[in-house]
């Protein structure tokens, strides 16, 4: 969807002050670690195909790519924010008030996996409970049995996203949050604290006994620290695993394998839509960038046939109206 919220005397200052800055023919894109590999694919064959330069793709993570977007109007700013999460309201209003008119382009959907080593087993299915139980700042379970006996007595290690990742706020609020509330814990933290906002961040903290780790790199930084600890239990996007089943499995969530299937339904609990964010007053300044785009959701790059497909995205079932507001770009 697009959000066009300014006005026309506010648009001639961006644009101006787009036009003062030092020419460039890149386009310049940051963002989502799990939106990059896809991101890069799309540059590669953009600039093997197009008589344009290959366009810039860094990683950073979802909250510094939109942070870095949102800057501020110049060429010497970024012109797209790849993101794993959506861009909040606040956010929203703040950025377009700094540069302008912002359009997002979903570009398919991803799901987020638990995944384990092959040698690891005992993982096959997963709860939000029981891993909020074993992951809570209020937890003092040491093994998955302290949790359900069901579970591997191994000690428990979950490398999970840091903050600065857009996963981290799907494995929040589809995750902790919804384990909370399925365990009663929410509502005992609104009695408690008498806030239900209060409650929901609460329900939301992990421990930092090292149970629990932030990991702040992308997901080879989460495989590696799984290869250091082989009982370790690792959050990674669905892609990130297909093109690591010899070395990962992932459990169901609620009995629900995650696959292109499940995700595209809504049927696995753990999904979320992949997209970047547009800074539109750059289009008309930066060659190529709206070919990019136009390029980067064609049924050719996004469909479910295309590339993107085949390393992982689940491709998105009303691409063809993604493919109207892009073509709407100016």
């Amino acid at each position: 969807m697009s959000f066009v919220k300014a006005s026309v005397s506010t648009l001639a200052i961006f644009a101006m002050g787009a036009t003062a800055a030092v020419a460039r023919d890149q386009v310049h894109i940051a963002g989502s670690s799990t939106v990059l590999p896809y991101a890069s694919i799309v540059a590669e064959a953009f600039g093997e195909n197009f008589d344009f330069p290959t366009p810039i793709v860094e990683g950073g993570g979802s909250g510094a790519g939109r942070k870095r977007m949102c800057e501020g109007v110049g060429l010497d700013k970024i012109d797209i924010a790849n993101s794993s999460s959506l861009m909040k309201d606040a956010q929203w209003e703040t950025c377009q008030a700094t540069v302008g008119p912002v359009t997002e382009v979903r570009i398919g959907y991803d799901g987020i996996t638990f995944s384990t080593g092959l040698s690891n087993k005992g993982f096959e299915n997963l709860t939000p409970a029981q891993i909020y139980l074993a992951l809570s700042a209020r937890s003092n379970a040491e093994t998955w049995a302290d949790v359900d006996p069901s579970l591997p007595a191994v000690g428990i290690k979950a490398f999970i996203p840091g903050t600065k990742h857009g996963t981290r706020e799907v494995f929040d609020e589809k995750v902790m949050l919804v384990g909370c509330e399925s365990v009663g814990a929410y509502d005992a933290l609104v009695t408690e604290l008498g806030d239900e906002d209060a409650a929901e961040e609460a329900c939301m903290a992990v421990r930092t006994d090292g149970r629990s780790v932030d990991i702040d790199g992308d997901y080879t930084e989460t495989l590696a620290s799984l290869d250091a600890n082989p009982e370790g239990v690792g959050v990674f996007g669905l892609s990130f695993l297909l093109n690591n089943t010899d070395k990962l499995y992932a459990a169901k969530i609620n009995g629900v394998e995650p696959g292109f299937a499940t995700i595209a339904s809504g049927e696995y609990p753990v999904s979320r839509p992949l997209q970047f964010y547009v800074k539109n007053a750059h289009i008309s300044q930066v060659p190529g960038m709206k070919e990019y785009i136009e390029f980067f959701v064609s049924d050719e790059i996004a469909g479910p046939d295309g590339p993107l497909a085949e390393y992982g995205l689940v491709s998105d079932p009303e691409l063809a109206k993604t493919q109207e507001i892009v073509a709407g770009l100016e």
